[in-house]
C-alpha cells in the first residue's frame, strides 16, 4: 500500500535555487567532538556502519511494517537500513524489494571532505570514527529516554563539495513495552528534524552545483509525462528535467508494496519542503506513529484543498477510522466586504454589505465622490468612487484588497489572540472539532504523541490532558479571557490585532458593534485595533462624526477634531492624513502545546 503525505499543490512552487534554514535545534548533548555522540562513520562516500544492536532501546525488536529487527545500519546517504548495509546512492522511488528503510534524506551525501583523500564509492563498513568537528555521520543510543538518535551533521554532496551543507536527524523513541493501549512492544515514534536545507542532488545523479536542474512538476496524461515521455510519472505527476534525480525522504517497507513518502520527494523542491514545511505545524520538523508495524494516519495536519469555493477551500487533514478526511479549517461566516467569499457560497463580496451611500468595491467599502472630491490620501476612480491612492488601477487576487498601492491579505497584520491562527481572514483555534485517540493531544489541528509517552521539552510539564506548559504555569489557573505566560495571568486581548471589521473582547476576535457618535470603539482599549488605526486614519465614529466602520477605509467623521483615534499626526481638516502605510506583522502562533 503506498501512502503520500501530501501538502499543497504551491509548496511545489517554491523557490528551489535558495538555501532553506528551519531554525530547528537539533538534539546534542551526547559527547564526542560534535556533541552528537562518540559513534560516527569514517571520513567516506557511499559507507555505512556495522550492524548497531537494538536491544537497549528495543528489548523485542522493532517493529516496522511486517518485519521485527533488533538491529539497524546508519548509512551515510541520508538513512538507515535493517537488513544490511545499504551503498545506494541515487535514491530508487520507494518501494524498492528487500530493502527496510527509514530516510530522512535519501541523497548522495559525501563526508570526505574537500581534500578528497578517500575513494570513492565503496560498500560495507565505513571506517573508525574520526571524530569530525563537522560534515559527518554520528549516533547515539539513549536508555534513559529509549531513543535512538542519528545526526547528519552539515554534510556536504559528492564530489567532496561543502559549499552547501545539510544538517538533519533522525529520531527514534520506544514508546511501548506491551503494558499500555498506547503502544505496544516494538512501537515506536519517528522524528525528522531539519536545521539546515541547501542541497538535493550530488553531481553522480545529474546535479549541478548541488541541485537538479530547475523545472516545474507536470501533470502526466494517460501516463505519459508532455515535455519528456521519458520521465517517470509518480502520483500522476513527472519531472521533465528527468534526467537527475533529487533526495527522497520517507519509509520503506521492503517488501515491494508498503511504504510512506513526503510529497516533493525526488523533484528539486524536497529540501525546501523539508526545512520549510512540516506535518505537525512546525517548520522543519516531521513526527509520524509507528504502531504494531504500521504508520498511523500519516497525513493527519497536512494543508489540503476541501474543494469548497471561498474561505471553506483552505482545510487540514484530520484522522478519520478509514484514514484522513480534509476538513475545512474555517467553516462559512456571514458575509463581509473584504475580497473574500465567506459565506462559501462560490461569489465574493454578495449582497448589501457596506452602510448607506457606500458600495463594495475590491474588498472595501467605497464613497461617492463628492463634487469630484475625495478625503485626504484618496483619489476619485472611473467609477466614481474614493479609493486609497495609488489603488484606483490596481487588480488584487481574490481574498486581497488593496491598501496604499499595495494588494495585502486578509491576514496580513493580524495578531491573534493566544491558542488561534488566522486563516481566511478569521482568528480560530484549529484544535475546536479535532477529535484525537487518547494516545495523542491536539497541537494547530494535528493530532501529535501525548506527553504521557513522549517526554516534554526542558522547563516544561506534562499537564493530566496529555500536553505540555512551561513549567511557571502548571499550577496556575486563569480566568476567562486570561492566559498563563512566566507564571502569571495576563489579557488574552493584549497585544492583538484583529482581522479587519472585528475587536477582541474576552480573548476572542468578535464582529465589532455599530459605535455610537462620538463614543470609542469597544476593543480599542483592550487590544483590538480597528480598521485603519495602524495607517494613520481616522477611526470613523471616535471623531464625533456617525460613519459606519468600513473594512478598513478612513471615512469622513464629519468634522471635529481626530483626537486619539489615530496613531500618527493628521491634520485638522476632519478627514484622516494620509495612509502611512500598512505594517505587515508576523503572526504570533501560540500553542497549547510548545516543543522543542
Amino acid at each position: 500500500m503506498k501512502l503520500s503525505l501530501g501538502l499543497s499543490a504551491l509548496v511545489l512552487a517554491l523557490a528551489v535555487g535558495n538555501a532553506a534554514h528551519a531554525q530547528v535545534p537539533l538534539f546534542d548533548g551526547f559527547g564526542g567532538t560534535a556533541d552528537y555522540g562518540t559513534s560516527c562513520l569514517g571520513r567516506n562516500d557511499d559507507g555505512s556502519s556495522r550492524a548497531i544492536d537494538l536491544s537497549s532501546i528495543f528489548p523485542s525488536g522493532l517493529q516496522f511494517f511486517d518485519r521485527t529487527h533488533t538491529q539497524m545500519y546508519v548509512n551515510t546517504n541520508g538513512n538507515i537500513t535493517f537488513s544490511g548495509a545499504v551503498p545506494t546512492y541515487t535514491p530508487s522511488a520507494f518501494p524498492v524489494a528487500n530493502q527496510p528503510m527509514i530516510a530522512p534524506f535519501w541523497a548522495d551525501v559525501d563526508i570526505r571532505g574537500t581534500a578528497c583523500a578517500e575513494p570513492d564509492g565503496g560498500t560495507g563498513y565505513a571506517g573508525d570514527c574520526q571524530n569530525p568537528a563537522e560534515n559527518g555521520v554520528w549516533w547515539h543510543l539513549d536508555p534513559a529516554t529509549r531513543r535512538v538518535i542519528v545526526t547528519w551533521d552539515r554534510v556536504g554532496y559528492y564530489d567532496c563539495k561543502v559549499n552547501r551543507r545539510m544538517a538533519f536527524q533522525l529520531v527514534l523513541t520506544a514508546v511501548g513495552d506491551g503494558s499500555s493501549s498506547c503502544g505496544g512492544a516494538g512501537d515506536f515514534d519517528v522524528e525528522f528534524r531539519f536545521n539546515r536545507c541547501e542541497w538535493n542532488t550530488g553531481d553522480a545523479s545529474g546535479g549541478t552545483d548541488g541541485l537538479a536542474p530547475a523545472s516545474a512538476p507536470q501533470r502526466c496524461i494517460a501516463g505519459i509525462c508532455p515535455s519528456n515521455p521519458l520521465a517517470p510519472c509518480r502520483m500522476n505527476m513527472c519531472d521533465p528535467a528527468g534526467a537527475a534525480t533529487p533526495a527522497q525522504a520517507g519509509f520503506d517497507a521492503g517488501n515491494s508494496m508498503d511504504y510512506v513518502e513526503i510529497m516533493g520527494s525526488r523533484t528539486n523542491s524536497i529540501h525546501t519542503i523539508l526545512c520549510t514545511m512540516s506535518n505537525v505545524a512546525e517548520p522543519g520538523i516531521w513526527r509520524y506513529q509507528i504502531r504494531s508495524g504500521v504508520i498511523e494516519c500519516p497525513g493527519a495536519g497536512d494543508t489540503c484543498d476541501t474543494g469548497m469555493p471561498g474561505i471553506c477551500a483552505a482545510g487540514r487533514t484530520q484522522c478519520v477510522a478509514d484514514g484522513v478526511e480534509c476538513r475545512p479549517e474555517v467553516g462559512a461566516t456571514e458575509e463581509r466586504c473584504d475580497a473574500l467569499d465567506n459565506d462559501c457560497d462560490g461569489m465574493v463580496d454578495d449582497g448589501d454589505l457596506c452602510p448607506a451611500g457606500q458600495v463594495c468595491d475590491r474588498g472595501v467599502c467605497t464613497g461617492v465622490c463628492f463634487e469630484g472630491g475625495c478625503p485626504a490620501g484618496e483619489v476619485c476612480n472611473t467609477e466614481g468612487q474614493c479609493v486609497d491612492a495609488g489603488c484606483e488601477s490596481v487588480t488584487c487576487a481574490e481574498g486581497q484588497r488593496c491598501v496604499a498601492g499595495s494588494c495585502v491579505g486578509a491576514c496580513d497584520g493580524v495578531v491573534c489572540p493566544p491558542g488561534q491562527q488566522c486563516r481566511g481572514g478569521r482568528c480560530v483555534d484549529l484544535c475546536a472539532g479535532a477529535v484525537c485517540d487518547d494516545c495523542t493531544v491536539c497541537d494547530e489541528g494535528a493530532c501529535i504523541p501525548s506527553c504521557e509517552y513522549v517526554d516534554c521539552p526542558a522547563g516544561e510539564t506534562c499537564q493530566a490532558d496529555g500536553s505540555c506548559v512551561e513549567n511557571a504555569c502548571a499550577t496556575v489557573t486563569c480566568p476567562a479571557g486570561e492566559y498563563c505566560m512566566g507564571g502569571t495571568c495576563r489579557d488574552a486581548c493584549s497585544g492583538v490585532t484583529c482581522p479587519m471589521g472585528e475587536t477582541c473582547m474576552g480573548g476572542m476576535c468578535v464582529t465589532a458593534p455599530r459605535p455610537d457618535a462620538g463614543m470609542p470603539m469597544p476593543g480599542v482599549d483592550g487590544g483590538g485595533v480597528p480598521p485603519g488605526v495602524d495607517g494613520g486614519g481616522v477611526v470613523p465614529g471616535i471623531d464625533g462624526g456617525t460613519a459606519e466602520v468600513d473594512a478598513g477605509r478612513r471615512v469622513d467623521g464629519g468634522g471635529g477634531d481626530p483626537g486619539c483615534g489615530c496613531r500618527t499626526t493628521a491634520p485638522n481638516d476632519g478627514f484622516g492624513g494620509p495612509l502611512a502605510g500598512l505594517t505587515l506583522l508576523g503572526l504570533l502562533a501560540w500553542r497549547r502545546r510548545r516543543r522543542d
